[in-house]
């Protein structure tokens, strides 16, 4: 049986989000992206243009979800805003996520925007809850990565730290 814990599964575009989310959901956990969520509250905007992304209004869905009980993973980049218990954050080499968004056919300004988003650890650094680990999946396998996941909220989410540092890399 699983925890009764919300996770924010978070972390830069092709840092591995959807590969340990699906990860997840084979393992038994429901599994719902924060676009979905933003979707069913009606907080899910047109389409921008410029970032090639439909706007989310994450400020209105906290509000309005408040607490999240689990057992639940929520998946995506702005996940980490929302009121759960614990949050994971994974991490990418920034070389290495470059390779990936290049593959994934990003412009390469969009490339460039996340790349430095993930040198600067982001809005990471500004996360309010106590319960954060960092995983780092540049060169390993998810499967391992999920399992490390599991064995952290097994162990109850304690904070990880350090947490990564790209900037001296």
């Amino acid at each position: 049986m699983f925890p009764s814990t919300s996770i924010a599964l978070s972390g830069s575009p092709g840092s591995g989000k959807s590969s340990i989310a699906e990860l997840a959901k084979s393992s038994g956990w429901e599994v719902i992206s924060v676009e979905k969520l933003a979707e069913n509250h009606g907080f899910l905007g047109e389409f921008d243009k410029k970032d090639q992304a439909k706007e989310i209004d994450i400020e209105k869905l906290r509000k309005t979800l408040g607490r999240i009980d689990g057992p639940l993973i929520i998946d995506g980049h702005l996940s980490h805003y929302l009121e759960v218990d614990a949050i994971v954050i994974l991490r990418c080499k920034p070389s290495i996520l470059r390779e990936r968004l290049q593959l994934r056919g990003y412009p390469e300004w969009k490339i460039e925007s996340n790349v430095e988003w993930e040198i600067i650890g982001s809005s990471w650094s500004d996360i309010e809850n106590e319960n954060v680990a960092e995983f780092e999946t540049s060169s390993t396998e998810p499967y391992i990565v999920w399992s490390s996941i599991q064995d952290w909220i097994n162990e109850g989410h304690p904070s990880r730290k350090p947490f990564v540092d790209w900037m001296n890399d």
